[in-house]
């Protein structure tokens, strides 16, 4: 039931408990409606700036061949770079995508692992709020200022992406954090309901029987 519960979170598909599988009442994981959302806006946003950034190195490519170089080209492509940086870690973090140590957690007991999540979500949100505040005032200082090879672009309108991509992923935390302690209850279940099958078993005695 713990694998089937976790497969279910990371689809975010509808799950039906094994004591109301005949019942056939199907058991959802939390929030998995709004992750659903916020993950298939993610995945646009990612995918039209992968393909935005292909098209375009593709295009400043054949126009430096061609021996017309865009002077616009390196700054619009780093741009975009870090928006795609900053906006696919968002979805990273939706999808449970990031580096992390979860043999370390899942050799914990289930009340340590809990609290080992709820330490690591404090700890992810409180550096990303400071980041969102320090990307805004990043961007009230550059409001004035415009880009160099694109002087009708505003400098922090390239910029807006720290306060806006630093909240996303507060928000894609907060709403996979329910899934991640409700996988601990779900395993910890899992363990009390299915014991070890040999646990009744004599302890081998090393020789064959007759």
């Amino acid at each position: 039931m713990a694998r089937e519960y976790c497969v279910a979170l990371a689809s975010g598909t509808r799950l039906v408990d094994p004591a109301r599988r005949a019942e056939g009442a199907p058991v959802a994981p939390p929030g998995g409606k709004f992750v659903r959302y916020l993950e298939r806006f993610l995945e646009y946003i990612v995918l039209l700036l992968i393909t935005g950034l292909a098209v375009l190195v593709v295009v400043a490519v054949g126009f430096r061949k061609a021996g017309a170089a865009l002077v616009w080209y390196d700054e619009l492509a780093s741009i975009m770079l870090a928006w795609l940086t900053y906006y696919g870690a968002c979805l990273a973090a939706v999808k449970h995508a990031h580096i992390g140590f979860p043999k370390l957690v899942e050799g914990a007991s289930p009340k340590v692992r809990a609290s080992l999540i709820v330490v690591r979500e404090v700890l992810v949100v409180g550096f990303f709020l400071a980041v969102a505040w320090s990307g805004w005032l990043v961007h009230q200082v550059l409001s004035d200022t415009y880009l160099v090879s694109m002087p009708s672009i505003p400098t922090g309108l390239a910029h807006s992406v720290i306060p806006l991509a630093a909240l996303l992923f507060v928000v894609a935390e907060l709403s996979v954090m329910p899934q991640k302690l409700a996988t601990v209850g779900a395993g910890h279940a899992a363990a009390s309901e299915h014991p070890d099958d040999n646990s009744g078993d004599p302890p081998p005695t090393g020789r064959d029987d007759p």
